[in-house]
């Protein structure tokens, strides 16, 4: 009789618990997320709107411009030829750390520019700690030194300040103060030859532009699934958000890469800094603040890898997540108090670039898919808590068709796209959350790791020495090894697996409303990440 009065007296417990407790906080959940799907959909609705806008004006433009267009291509192939003598010093810097896969590609590639030799200077800013590497890439230099090209390597004692402090010291060297202009290529990167020549003209017809972006082009996009869902990502974002904030607002991100700076915009901004880990878009920010304007060059594309392997990619998004966050922090009171931009372009800043993109998108994610619609099948599926359709259907399905548009040829992995995100949210809300409260992890720096494995790598294979391949396969060998020893689950999405697979347990045995079958898929997907069989193996 005891023991039956002590679970009675906890089942009452618990229901007042629950009614006075869980389920206000529930219904006050749904409601949050609401508020947020409503701002992230009204965003890209706002985005997608603008986007057809410009698509349409630009095909009218293109008809009328196309012969023009080709003769004044001519007209400038012409002065090249004879020598371009009118055309600006141009730096050229290559930000590397370790990069024993790829160095070549991005020098090469700089190497091969289309330009006046006697206006071009190439810096490769070397931070490796690998004496092995650090040799191999000024060796690598000197060849093209060999050849006549104005090609500088530098090394410094320190990483102060990681990819920001080297470029910072490297616009200090006293041969690139000449330079007006300088572009900017991770060591992965491949820029065509007409690079420049179809981007530095932008800048010199329009004084007030500071910035240059081109668009990525994945040279290993069908490598695997992941670096699939990563295009999908990756190609909203250059189709719709870089061309919208170009259009209306002069103003977008900078990529931390493929892009070209005036060097008077940057040295008026501030320059480089290293206070968060993306540099890139603090200077975008500072830059624009003082009334510099950007230009989003979408039709110029340069190749680049994209992270293959599912550790690689975490610890990216991680940075990718984090710094934003962090840099709203940083600069909220800056931006407010800026005298040189209009109250719109800090509305825009502040509400639609750093709050709905960079916290509001993350943080819905996960707190709707990976807590509120389990927590809603445990506790208030039955008719305590009310979860409108429109916030647990209509408008994330309309978000997720907005997404995918830009990349057709990957509508048949729509769904497993969106499972994918909704795990990865989980370690893209941790991070946005360290970097708004400046954890400790907030200044974690870890390079990409990049591999090499494209076409254009292996068309590069052919060039290098007999001793260098040699070392390198050995350092595969021993790198597989060493990953096969050190194999193993991945705690957090097991665990997120097994919570939404007992929920979706849960569902079919008391449920109604059938939230089992996106459960069941959902922790499905935790699970193969979990185990390791996402990304190349």
């Amino acid at each position: 009789m005891k023991g039956v009065s002590m679970v009675t007296m906890a089942r009452a417990a618990w229901a007042v618990v629950r009614y006075a407790v869980v389920v206000p906080l529930l219904q006050l959940s749904i409601y949050l997320c609401a508020a947020m799907s409503l701002m992230l959909f009204a965003e890209r609705l706002y985005m997608g709107i603008i986007v057809a806008v410009l698509w349409l004006n630009n095909r009218r433009r293109q008809r009328h411009c196309s012969r023009n267009q080709k003769n004044k291509d001519d007209d400038d192939i012409d002065d090249l030829e004879t020598g371009g003598a009118d055309r600006p010093m141009v730096l050229i810097q290559i930000p590397m750390f370790n990069e024993k896969q790829v160095y070549r590609l991005s020098i090469g590639a700089a190497c091969g520019l289309w330009w006046p030799s006697d206006k071009l200077v190439i810096q490769v800013l070397d931070d490796s700690t690998d004496a092995g590497i650090r040799s191999l890439v000024e060796a690598e230099c000197r060849r093209w030194a060999g050849k006549g090209v104005h090609i500088r390597y530098e090394n410094r004692s320190n990483r102060s300040g990681y990819k920001a402090g080297a470029m910072r010291e490297g616009l200090k060297k006293t041969y690139a103060k000449d330079c007006e202009y300088v572009a900017v290529f991770d060591a992965d990167f491949q820029p065509d030859a007409d690079f420049l020549r179809r981007t530095v003209p932008l800048l010199q017809a329009d004084p007030s532009v500071a910035l240059v972006q081109a668009r990525w082009r994945f040279v290993n996009a069908d490598e695997c699934i992941l670096t699939r869902i990563q295009e999908m990502s990756l190609d909203y974002h250059f189709s719709v958000e870089q061309e919208v904030g170009s259009a209306c607002h002069g103003f977008f991100g900078f990529n931390g890469t493929a892009g070209v700076w005036r060097v008077h915009a940057l040295a008026d901004a501030g320059g480089w800094k290293d206070r968060t880990t993306v540099e890139d878009m603090d200077l975008a920010v500072r830059a624009s603040m003082r009334g510099w304007k950007f230009v989003y060059a979408g039709d110029v594309q340069v190749r680049n890898e994209l992270p293959s392997s599912f550790k690689a990619y975490r610890y990216q998004q991680h940075r990718w997540s984090c710094g934003p966050a962090n840099l709203m922090r940083k600069m909220f009171w800056e931006i407010v108090a800026s005298r040189q931009v209009s109250a719109w372009k800090k509305l825009h800043v502040l509400y639609g670039f750093f709050f709905v993109r960079k916290v509001v998108a993350h943080l819905v994610t996960f707190l709707f898919y990976c807590v509120v619609i389990p927590a809603y099948v445990l506790v208030g599926g039955q008719g305590q808590v009310r979860l409108p359709k429109y916030v647990a259907m209509y408008v994330p399905a309309i978000i997720t068709l907005l997404n995918a548009v830009c990349t057709p040829r990957s509508w048949h992995l729509l769904v497993f796209w969106i499972l994918f995100e909704n795990v990865m949210s989980m370690h893209r809300s941790k991070a946005t959350v360290i970097g708004l409260v400046e954890a400790s992890r907030a200044n974690e720096w870890v390079v990409t790791e990049k591999l090499g494995g494209s076409a254009a790598a292996s068309a590069t294979t052919t060039t290098m020495a007999t001793n260098v391949n040699k070392q390198a396969q050995a350092a595969m060998k021993k790198k597989k090894k060493s990953q096969s020893n050190s194999s193993g689950f991945l705690v957090p999405e097991m665990v997120m697996g097994l919570c939404l697979l007992y929920c979706a347990v849960y569902d079919i045995v008391f449920g109604h409303d059938h939230f089992y079958v996106y459960l069941l898929m959902q922790s499905a997907a935790a699970f193969v990440i979990g185990f390791g069989y996402v990304g190349s193996q």
